[in-house]
């Protein structure tokens, strides 16, 4: 039964709908009000919800404005184009967490815990380089799990035959840094040019 706010009216928690109880910042049941008294103020038997139509005037005010906390130092347009863009830092950790094995960290000394996560966050930006040359056609697991993939036998003397399979990956990465290791057998003098090539 919904109805009025009564003046003189005690609200209360519900008792009859423990749904109700269960309410987070953004959920309807905010604007639910329960009221366990009558309009004389004598006790009522049974509670009665009503829609706080108080609180939701007081919320109205709100309404199709996004608060932004920061304190970055620029323009209100260059703050909402790097807001836009958030979701790429959430997931740039969520990539060094899950992919790059950046934590739990078994570190005490705080030159060594620098250390590691510089190595992470170099990592992190070579793997957003090689992403973007990549024109985003792969997955952050297809890229990190192709590269690591991508074994050699070494012949002694010789150079190294490559063990992994050829692959759409393996041909975009060749085709867009100009060197190729699918060879029958890439022999050490191409293979120095590639690291060097690379640095």
């Amino acid at each position: 039964m919904l109805r009025k706010t009564q003046k003189g009216a005690k609200r209360t928690s519900p008792r009859f709908s423990p749904k109700l109880k269960k309410c987070n910042a953004n959920d309807y049941k905010r604007f639910i009000a329960t009221f366990s008294s009558t309009i004389d103020g004598e006790m009522a038997d049974k509670e009665v919800y009503d829609i706080d139509n108080d609180l939701i005037e007081k919320k109205a005010i709100y309404d199709g404005f996004y608060a932004v906390c920061t304190n970055l130092q620029e323009d209100a347009s260059s703050i909402i184009n790097i807001n836009r863009r958030r979701w790429e830092i959430e997931e740039s950790f969520r990539i060094m967490k899950a992919e790059f094995k950046a934590r739990p960290v078994f570190l005490q000394r705080d030159d060594r815990i620098k250390a590691h996560f510089a190595t992470c966050f170099i990592s992190l930006m070579i793997y957003r380089l090689l992403e973007k040359k990549l024109s985003d056609q792969y997955t952050v697991s297809e890229i990190v799990s192709g590269l690591r993939g991508m074994n050699f036998f070494e012949v002694n003397g010789e150079g190294y035959i490559p063990t992994y399979t050829r692959t759409d990956f393996t041909d975009d990465l060749h085709d867009n840094f100009a060197f190729r290791t699918d060879y029958q057998i890439v022999h050490l003098k191409q293979m120095k040019k590639i690291f060097k090539d690379s640095k």
